[in-house]
């Protein structure tokens, strides 16, 4: 399937070359942008569902322990 975009000439630019100095074409390099794009922002149940405990628990105040400050990590 074939998509258009419209983009600033600068961008393409900055896309041409990068496309360029990675040996790939100007396609592959939207394909993988696309892909990762919807990877990380396509589990929008997750998101939602990690937003809303985190919304839950933000009148607590210790959710977290003080680390030591150890100088020896090792111990």
């Amino acid at each position: 399937m074939a998509i258009g975009v419209r983009v600033e000439p600068e961008l393409e630019e900055q896309l041409d070359q990068l496309a360029e100095r990675m040996g790939k074409s100007r396609s592959a390099c939207v394909r993988d942008a696309i892909a990762q794009y919807v990877q990380r922002f396509g589990k929008n149940d997750e998101a939602l569902r990690q937003s809303t405990l985190i919304a839950e628990h933000a009148h607590q105040t210790d959710w977290c322990d003080q680390v030591p400050d150890w100088s020896d990590w090792t111990a």
